[in-house]
């Protein structure tokens, strides 16, 4: 679980770790996952989200965690934008990594 301080430094731009506990079969293991926060969804009531997206090979991938979910171990907050203007930043996906870094301040 997540302590209050994590939760209140979560906003959209913010370039995150997030540590998901993962199953297989019988064993579980802890994965890491880097991206940018594109979305936080419903404040901090108990189904509350934020959508994290980073690219993986090339490819751009993007993950929905609960914030009150099990499943999440930790968060490590990498690095955080000189300025964002807007609550959503959908429009991220159709940008180039550089395009991202120029506009947020931050290195995908």
């Amino acid at each position: 679980m997540l302590d209050e301080k994590t939760i209140k430094e979560l906003r959209p731009g913010i370039k995150v770790k997030v540590w998901e506990i993962v199953k297989e079969g019988d064993k579980k293991r802890k994965s890491p996952f880097t991206g940018i926060i594109i979305a936080r969804k419903h404040g901090k009531e108990a189904g509350a989200t934020f959508t994290v997206r980073g690219i993986i090979q090339e490819v751009g991938v993007e993950k929905v965690y609960p914030l009150m979910s099990p499943m999440v171990d930790k968060i490590d907050i990498l690095g955080k934008p000189k300025r964002v203007r807007k609550s959503k930043l959908y429009y991220i996906r159709k940008l180039s990594p550089k395009k991202i870094q120029e506009k947020l301040g931050i290195s995908f």
